[in-house]
């Protein structure tokens, strides 16, 4: 008998760690709202960007845990679209807010996408620990180098493209919106 085919979760043949890493980098639900929340954070300056680099993996290691108690709802994909058209126009429209309120985004976030990929390491009856971690860690190494590349830009015009690219991720969100929507 073959095995089963499961479409969302990544095997890599190398291990749950870096099935859970390439899955992170796969899945256009989970890295586009780690890019927008890592742009905005950026722009808040290198406080927003620590704060969102060690609250934002960290919530997604928890929501991955706690996601193994929750089961698979249509609800899951909306809200992860809602979420990246918010982080995005958050991104694009760049208003001062405190380091505290990029943590509070970055926990919501975290929770929120981090507890879906826990659904799915369930539903591929995966390994947690590793798939986990795996997923933290790449969350980790996006939000180190966008918020980075964020934080450093100084030229007016710089800081409009790094709004536009979040504009066009809030675009990217209107998409995943209307895909998760469809009728099935």
């Amino acid at each position: 008998m073959p095995p089963p085919f499961l479409l969302h979760l990544m095997n890599t043949g190398l291990g749950p760690f870096y099935d859970g890493l390439a899955h992170f980098f796969t899945t256009p639900e989970d890295v586009l709202p780690v890019i927008a929340l890592s742009l905005f954070a950026g722009l808040r300056g290198p406080a927003g960007g620590r704060t969102a680099l060690f609250t934002l993996p960290a919530a997604w290691l928890a929501g991955s845990v706690a996601g193994r108690l929750f089961a698979p709802h249509w609800i899951w994909p909306v809200a992860s679209a809602v979420l990246t058209i918010a982080l995005g126009i958050l991104a694009a429209a760049d208003r001062p807010l405190p380091p505290a309120a990029v943590g509070a985004l970055a926990v919501l976030l975290g929770l929120w996408n981090g507890s879906w990929n826990g659904i799915e390491i369930a539903r591929a009856r995966a390994p947690l620990v590793g798939n986990a971690i795996g997923a933290a860690c790449a969350v980790f190494a996006v939000v180190a180098l966008v918020a980075a590349l964020a934080a450093a830009v100084r030229a007016p015009w710089a800081r409009i493209a790094v709004r536009v690219g979040g504009s066009w991720i809030g675009a990217a969100g209107l998409f995943m919106l209307g895909w998760a929507l469809r009728p099935a």
